[in-house]
């Protein structure tokens, strides 16, 4: 049984841990900087191979440079692929990388990071990497360069340290921000015996994200039958009528109160003003908060029909992510953090978001997930983001003492 005093010592050796972690890291503050600029430098949107090749290219040196080698590699090779759009349309994903590195205990910390960003190529000529006091900013620095450069001079801290963490398996995917399709499969098996699931997408204002929405994305494409607006409508069936119901239904299908939006946000049809529209389209983003919404949402899309009996509908999409919901495990994983953050003097929060990650496919599995370990700042797909440095060594640091403690039991 653990004593008043025993429990008093632990909590404070927990303190001295995480101050050495965050002074070491504090001193290499320049080379931290210089890393994030080298990495926002390197420009990597989500639809540029060659430019995804090369980022993980330089990815994999620097990796080795400040890490070692890893224990164990493996790539998944990315590509052009036909039909990965909503209507059909091609897309190119870039390649997904999982570095193994031995540590202490059997079951491996899972750690995920993207090196895609939405910003296209030629970003950086109007927009490069800048630091102006505290913040810093450049394409993909918020979301989320600035995460995988803090969770890099971890490990190196607590190597330094000489401080015992897991085994951690690092995964970089290059098609995250469009919906992680090649990818999802790596990071589901990688996830399977993982003890944990840390997440280094930006933070929500400083808070940890444990508990995500789901993600849905869907395509109806509605038929109808062409006439002559003036001279014969009624022999039409206007595909544009019943794309206005199906929008006016699918946005009364949303519970505010459950967490469940649904946004048609795109919207097409028709080829003249004195056509009865023959053919019209819908893009839908669904978000929910929990498997029983996402089960009465798919129904309700599910038993779609035309008002009108000649026209027809074909919907395409699904679910991009699962729920990703806040359960035992990742309340654990919390409470671990806000120890370590509490004995750097940090109030630590914690928060639900609508928008989703790769950590909610590894929570669809039982596995318990903590996200947001990423930057401090704001402007996600935004002109203006940022991330604060001072920041970006905190954070450095409570993601090092958190794998020393879960390194402790």
């Amino acid at each position: 049984m653990t004593t008043q005093n025993e429990a008093a010592n632990e909590e404070s050796d927990q303190e001295g841990v995480a101050v050495e972690l965050r002074d070491w890291i504090g001193a290499h503050r320049e080379e931290l900087i210089a890393d994030l600029a080298a990495y926002v430098s390197l420009e990597t949107p989500s639809n540029d191979k060659a430019l995804l090749d090369a980022g993980l290219r330089w990815l994999d040196g620097w990796l080795e440079e400040r890490l070692g080698p890893p224990s164990a590699t493996q790539k998944l090779d990315g590509g052009a692929y036909g039909g990965a759009g909503g209507r059909g349309e091609p897309a190119v994903y870039g390649d997904a990388r999982v570095n193994d590195y031995l540590g202490h205990g059997e079951a491996p910390v899972l750690l995920l990071a993207h090196y895609d960003t939405v910003w296209p190529a030629g970003t950086l000529a109007g927009w490069p990497f800048t630091v102006d006091g505290d913040l810093a900013t450049g394409p993909g620095a918020f979301d989320m360069k600035a995460g995988l450069v803090q969770l890099v001079w971890a490990l190196r801290a607590l190597d330094a340290a000489g401080l015992p963490r897991p085994p951690v398996r690092l995964l970089l995917n290059g098609d995250e921000e469009i919906g992680s399709p090649l990818s999802r499969p790596l990071i589901e098996e990688s996830a399977k015996n993982a003890g944990a699931v840390l997440v280094f997408e930006a933070s929500a204002d400083g808070a940890l994200k444990t508990a995500r929405k789901g993600v849905g994305i869907f395509h109806l494409s509605i038929t109808g039958v062409e006439a002559h607006a003036g001279l014969e409508p009624a022999k039409g069936a206007s595909a544009i009528d019943e794309l206005a119901r199906v929008v006016r239904h699918l946005h009364d299908l949303a519970d505010p109160d459950a967490g469940t939006t649904l946004n048609v946000g795109v919207v097409s049809g028709g080829t003249g003003s004195n056509v009865v529209a023959g053919a019209a389209h819908a893009e839908v983003d669904v978000r929910v908060a929990s498997q029983a919404e996402a089960d009465r949402i798919g129904a309700a899309l599910a038993a779609l029909r035309p008002h009108d009996e000649r026209a027809s509908f074909e919907l395409r999409g699904g679910w991009n992510r699962p729920v990703m919901e806040r359960g035992p495990g990742t309340a654990r994983l919390f409470g671990l953090a806000r120890e370590v953050a509490a004995g750097m003097g940090i109030e630590l929060r914690e928060c639900a978001v609508g928008g989703a990650s790769d950590g909610n496919f590894a929570a669809a599995l039982g596995v318990p997930v903590l996200d947001g370990l990423g930057a401090v700042g704001d402007g996600a797909h935004a002109r203006h983001e940022h991330v604060s440095v001072a920041g970006m060594l905190e954070r450095s640091a409570l993601t090092a003492g958190l794998l020393h403690a879960l390194a402790a039991g």
